[in-house]
């Protein structure tokens, strides 16, 4: 027997070994959760029982958009609006996976058929039109369909005199769509420039993150912009701006608490105050 083959031998009977004496409770990283600002470990129907914000720190989990329309509107009274509006694959785009494949993946992932939930609900009593994006949808990308559904119920709250109300969470165009999801941002900022000359109320409301293309659109062009907190909003991400001005950034750039700061919103508003703050806004601005 050479060296090599007894150093493997040793390694193989010492990995046997291990697997027969430890045994990993798989069941532990359902039951808990690392919060990533203090590190703390959280059951994790405690962290669902407080809206996915930490109790230790008050950061604010990133939540799917179902979760947060289940916060936002009143019981039983949402009501989708668009859902037959699905993907497709109009450049047969293809870089290290098929862009069908990567549907299917964000599919799976968030249980949604796009990046955007849209519809209609009441809030504390008041008719609002809604739509609400997902990360975990291909990182709530803006592809043609993300556009579209926006685009819907927008010109819907136009036809019907309703306020409206956006939740952005993406990180900004989809680059499997190329110059189709470009558009997308000319296409929603118009629908949003119609409710203006209307006179109706559009508020968004920035999440965790929103960067590129939605932060460049209708993200940030509502009457009311509100940001929760610690949410992380921005065009381009931080280190292509400081290898671009050859500078180091402040810790808090591209945060709610630094935009509020130099006036680029209006107000931070923590998770569990979010409806009624919604609420007050849309009863201040309802036409008598």
């Amino acid at each position: 027997m050479t060296l090599t083959d007894w150093f493997n031998k040793r390694k193989m009977q010492q990995i046997a070994a291990r697997d027969n004496d430890v045994h990993i409770d798989d069941s532990i990283g359902k039951l808990w959760t690392l919060c990533y600002n203090c590190s703390s470990q959280l059951p994790k129907k405690d962290l669902e029982n407080n809206q996915m914000v930490c109790p230790n720190c008050d950061y604010h989990f990133r939540i799917g958009a179902k979760a947060r329309i289940k916060l936002i509107a009143d019981e039983n009274t949402f009501v989708e609006m668009f859902s037959n509006i699905k993907p497709c694959d109009p450049l047969e785009f293809v870089d290290t996976q098929s862009y069908k494949h990567r549907q299917e993946q964000a599919h799976e992932k968030s249980g949604l058929d796009e990046a955007v939930i849209t519809g209609t609900c009441m809030i504390s009593g008041q008719k609002a039109a809604i739509a609400v994006m997902d990360f975990d949808y291909m990182g709530g990308s803006m592809g043609s369909v993300v556009g579209e559904k926006i685009t819907r119920i927008l010109e819907y709250a136009l036809e019907n005199k309703l306020p409206s109300i956006v939740f952005t969470a993406s990180g900004g165009a989809r680059m499997q769509e190329s110059a189709l999801s470009l558009m997308q941002m000319a296409k929603t900022s118009c629908a949003v420039a119609k409710l203006n000359e209307a006179k109706l109320l559009y508020i968004t409301v920035l999440c965790e993150p929103t960067f590129g293309g939605v932060t460049a659109s209708f993200g940030t062009i509502g009457d009311i912009i509100i940001a929760e907190k610690g949410a992380r909003i921005g065009f381009a991400g931080r280190r292509v701006i400081e290898q671009t001005i050859r500078q180091k950034l402040p810790a808090d750039f591209q945060t709610a608490e630094y935009l509020l700061k130099y006036g680029q919103i209006d107000f931070i508003v923590e998770r569990k105050n979010m409806k009624e703050k919604l609420a007050k806004l849309i009863k201040m601005h309802a036409k008598k």
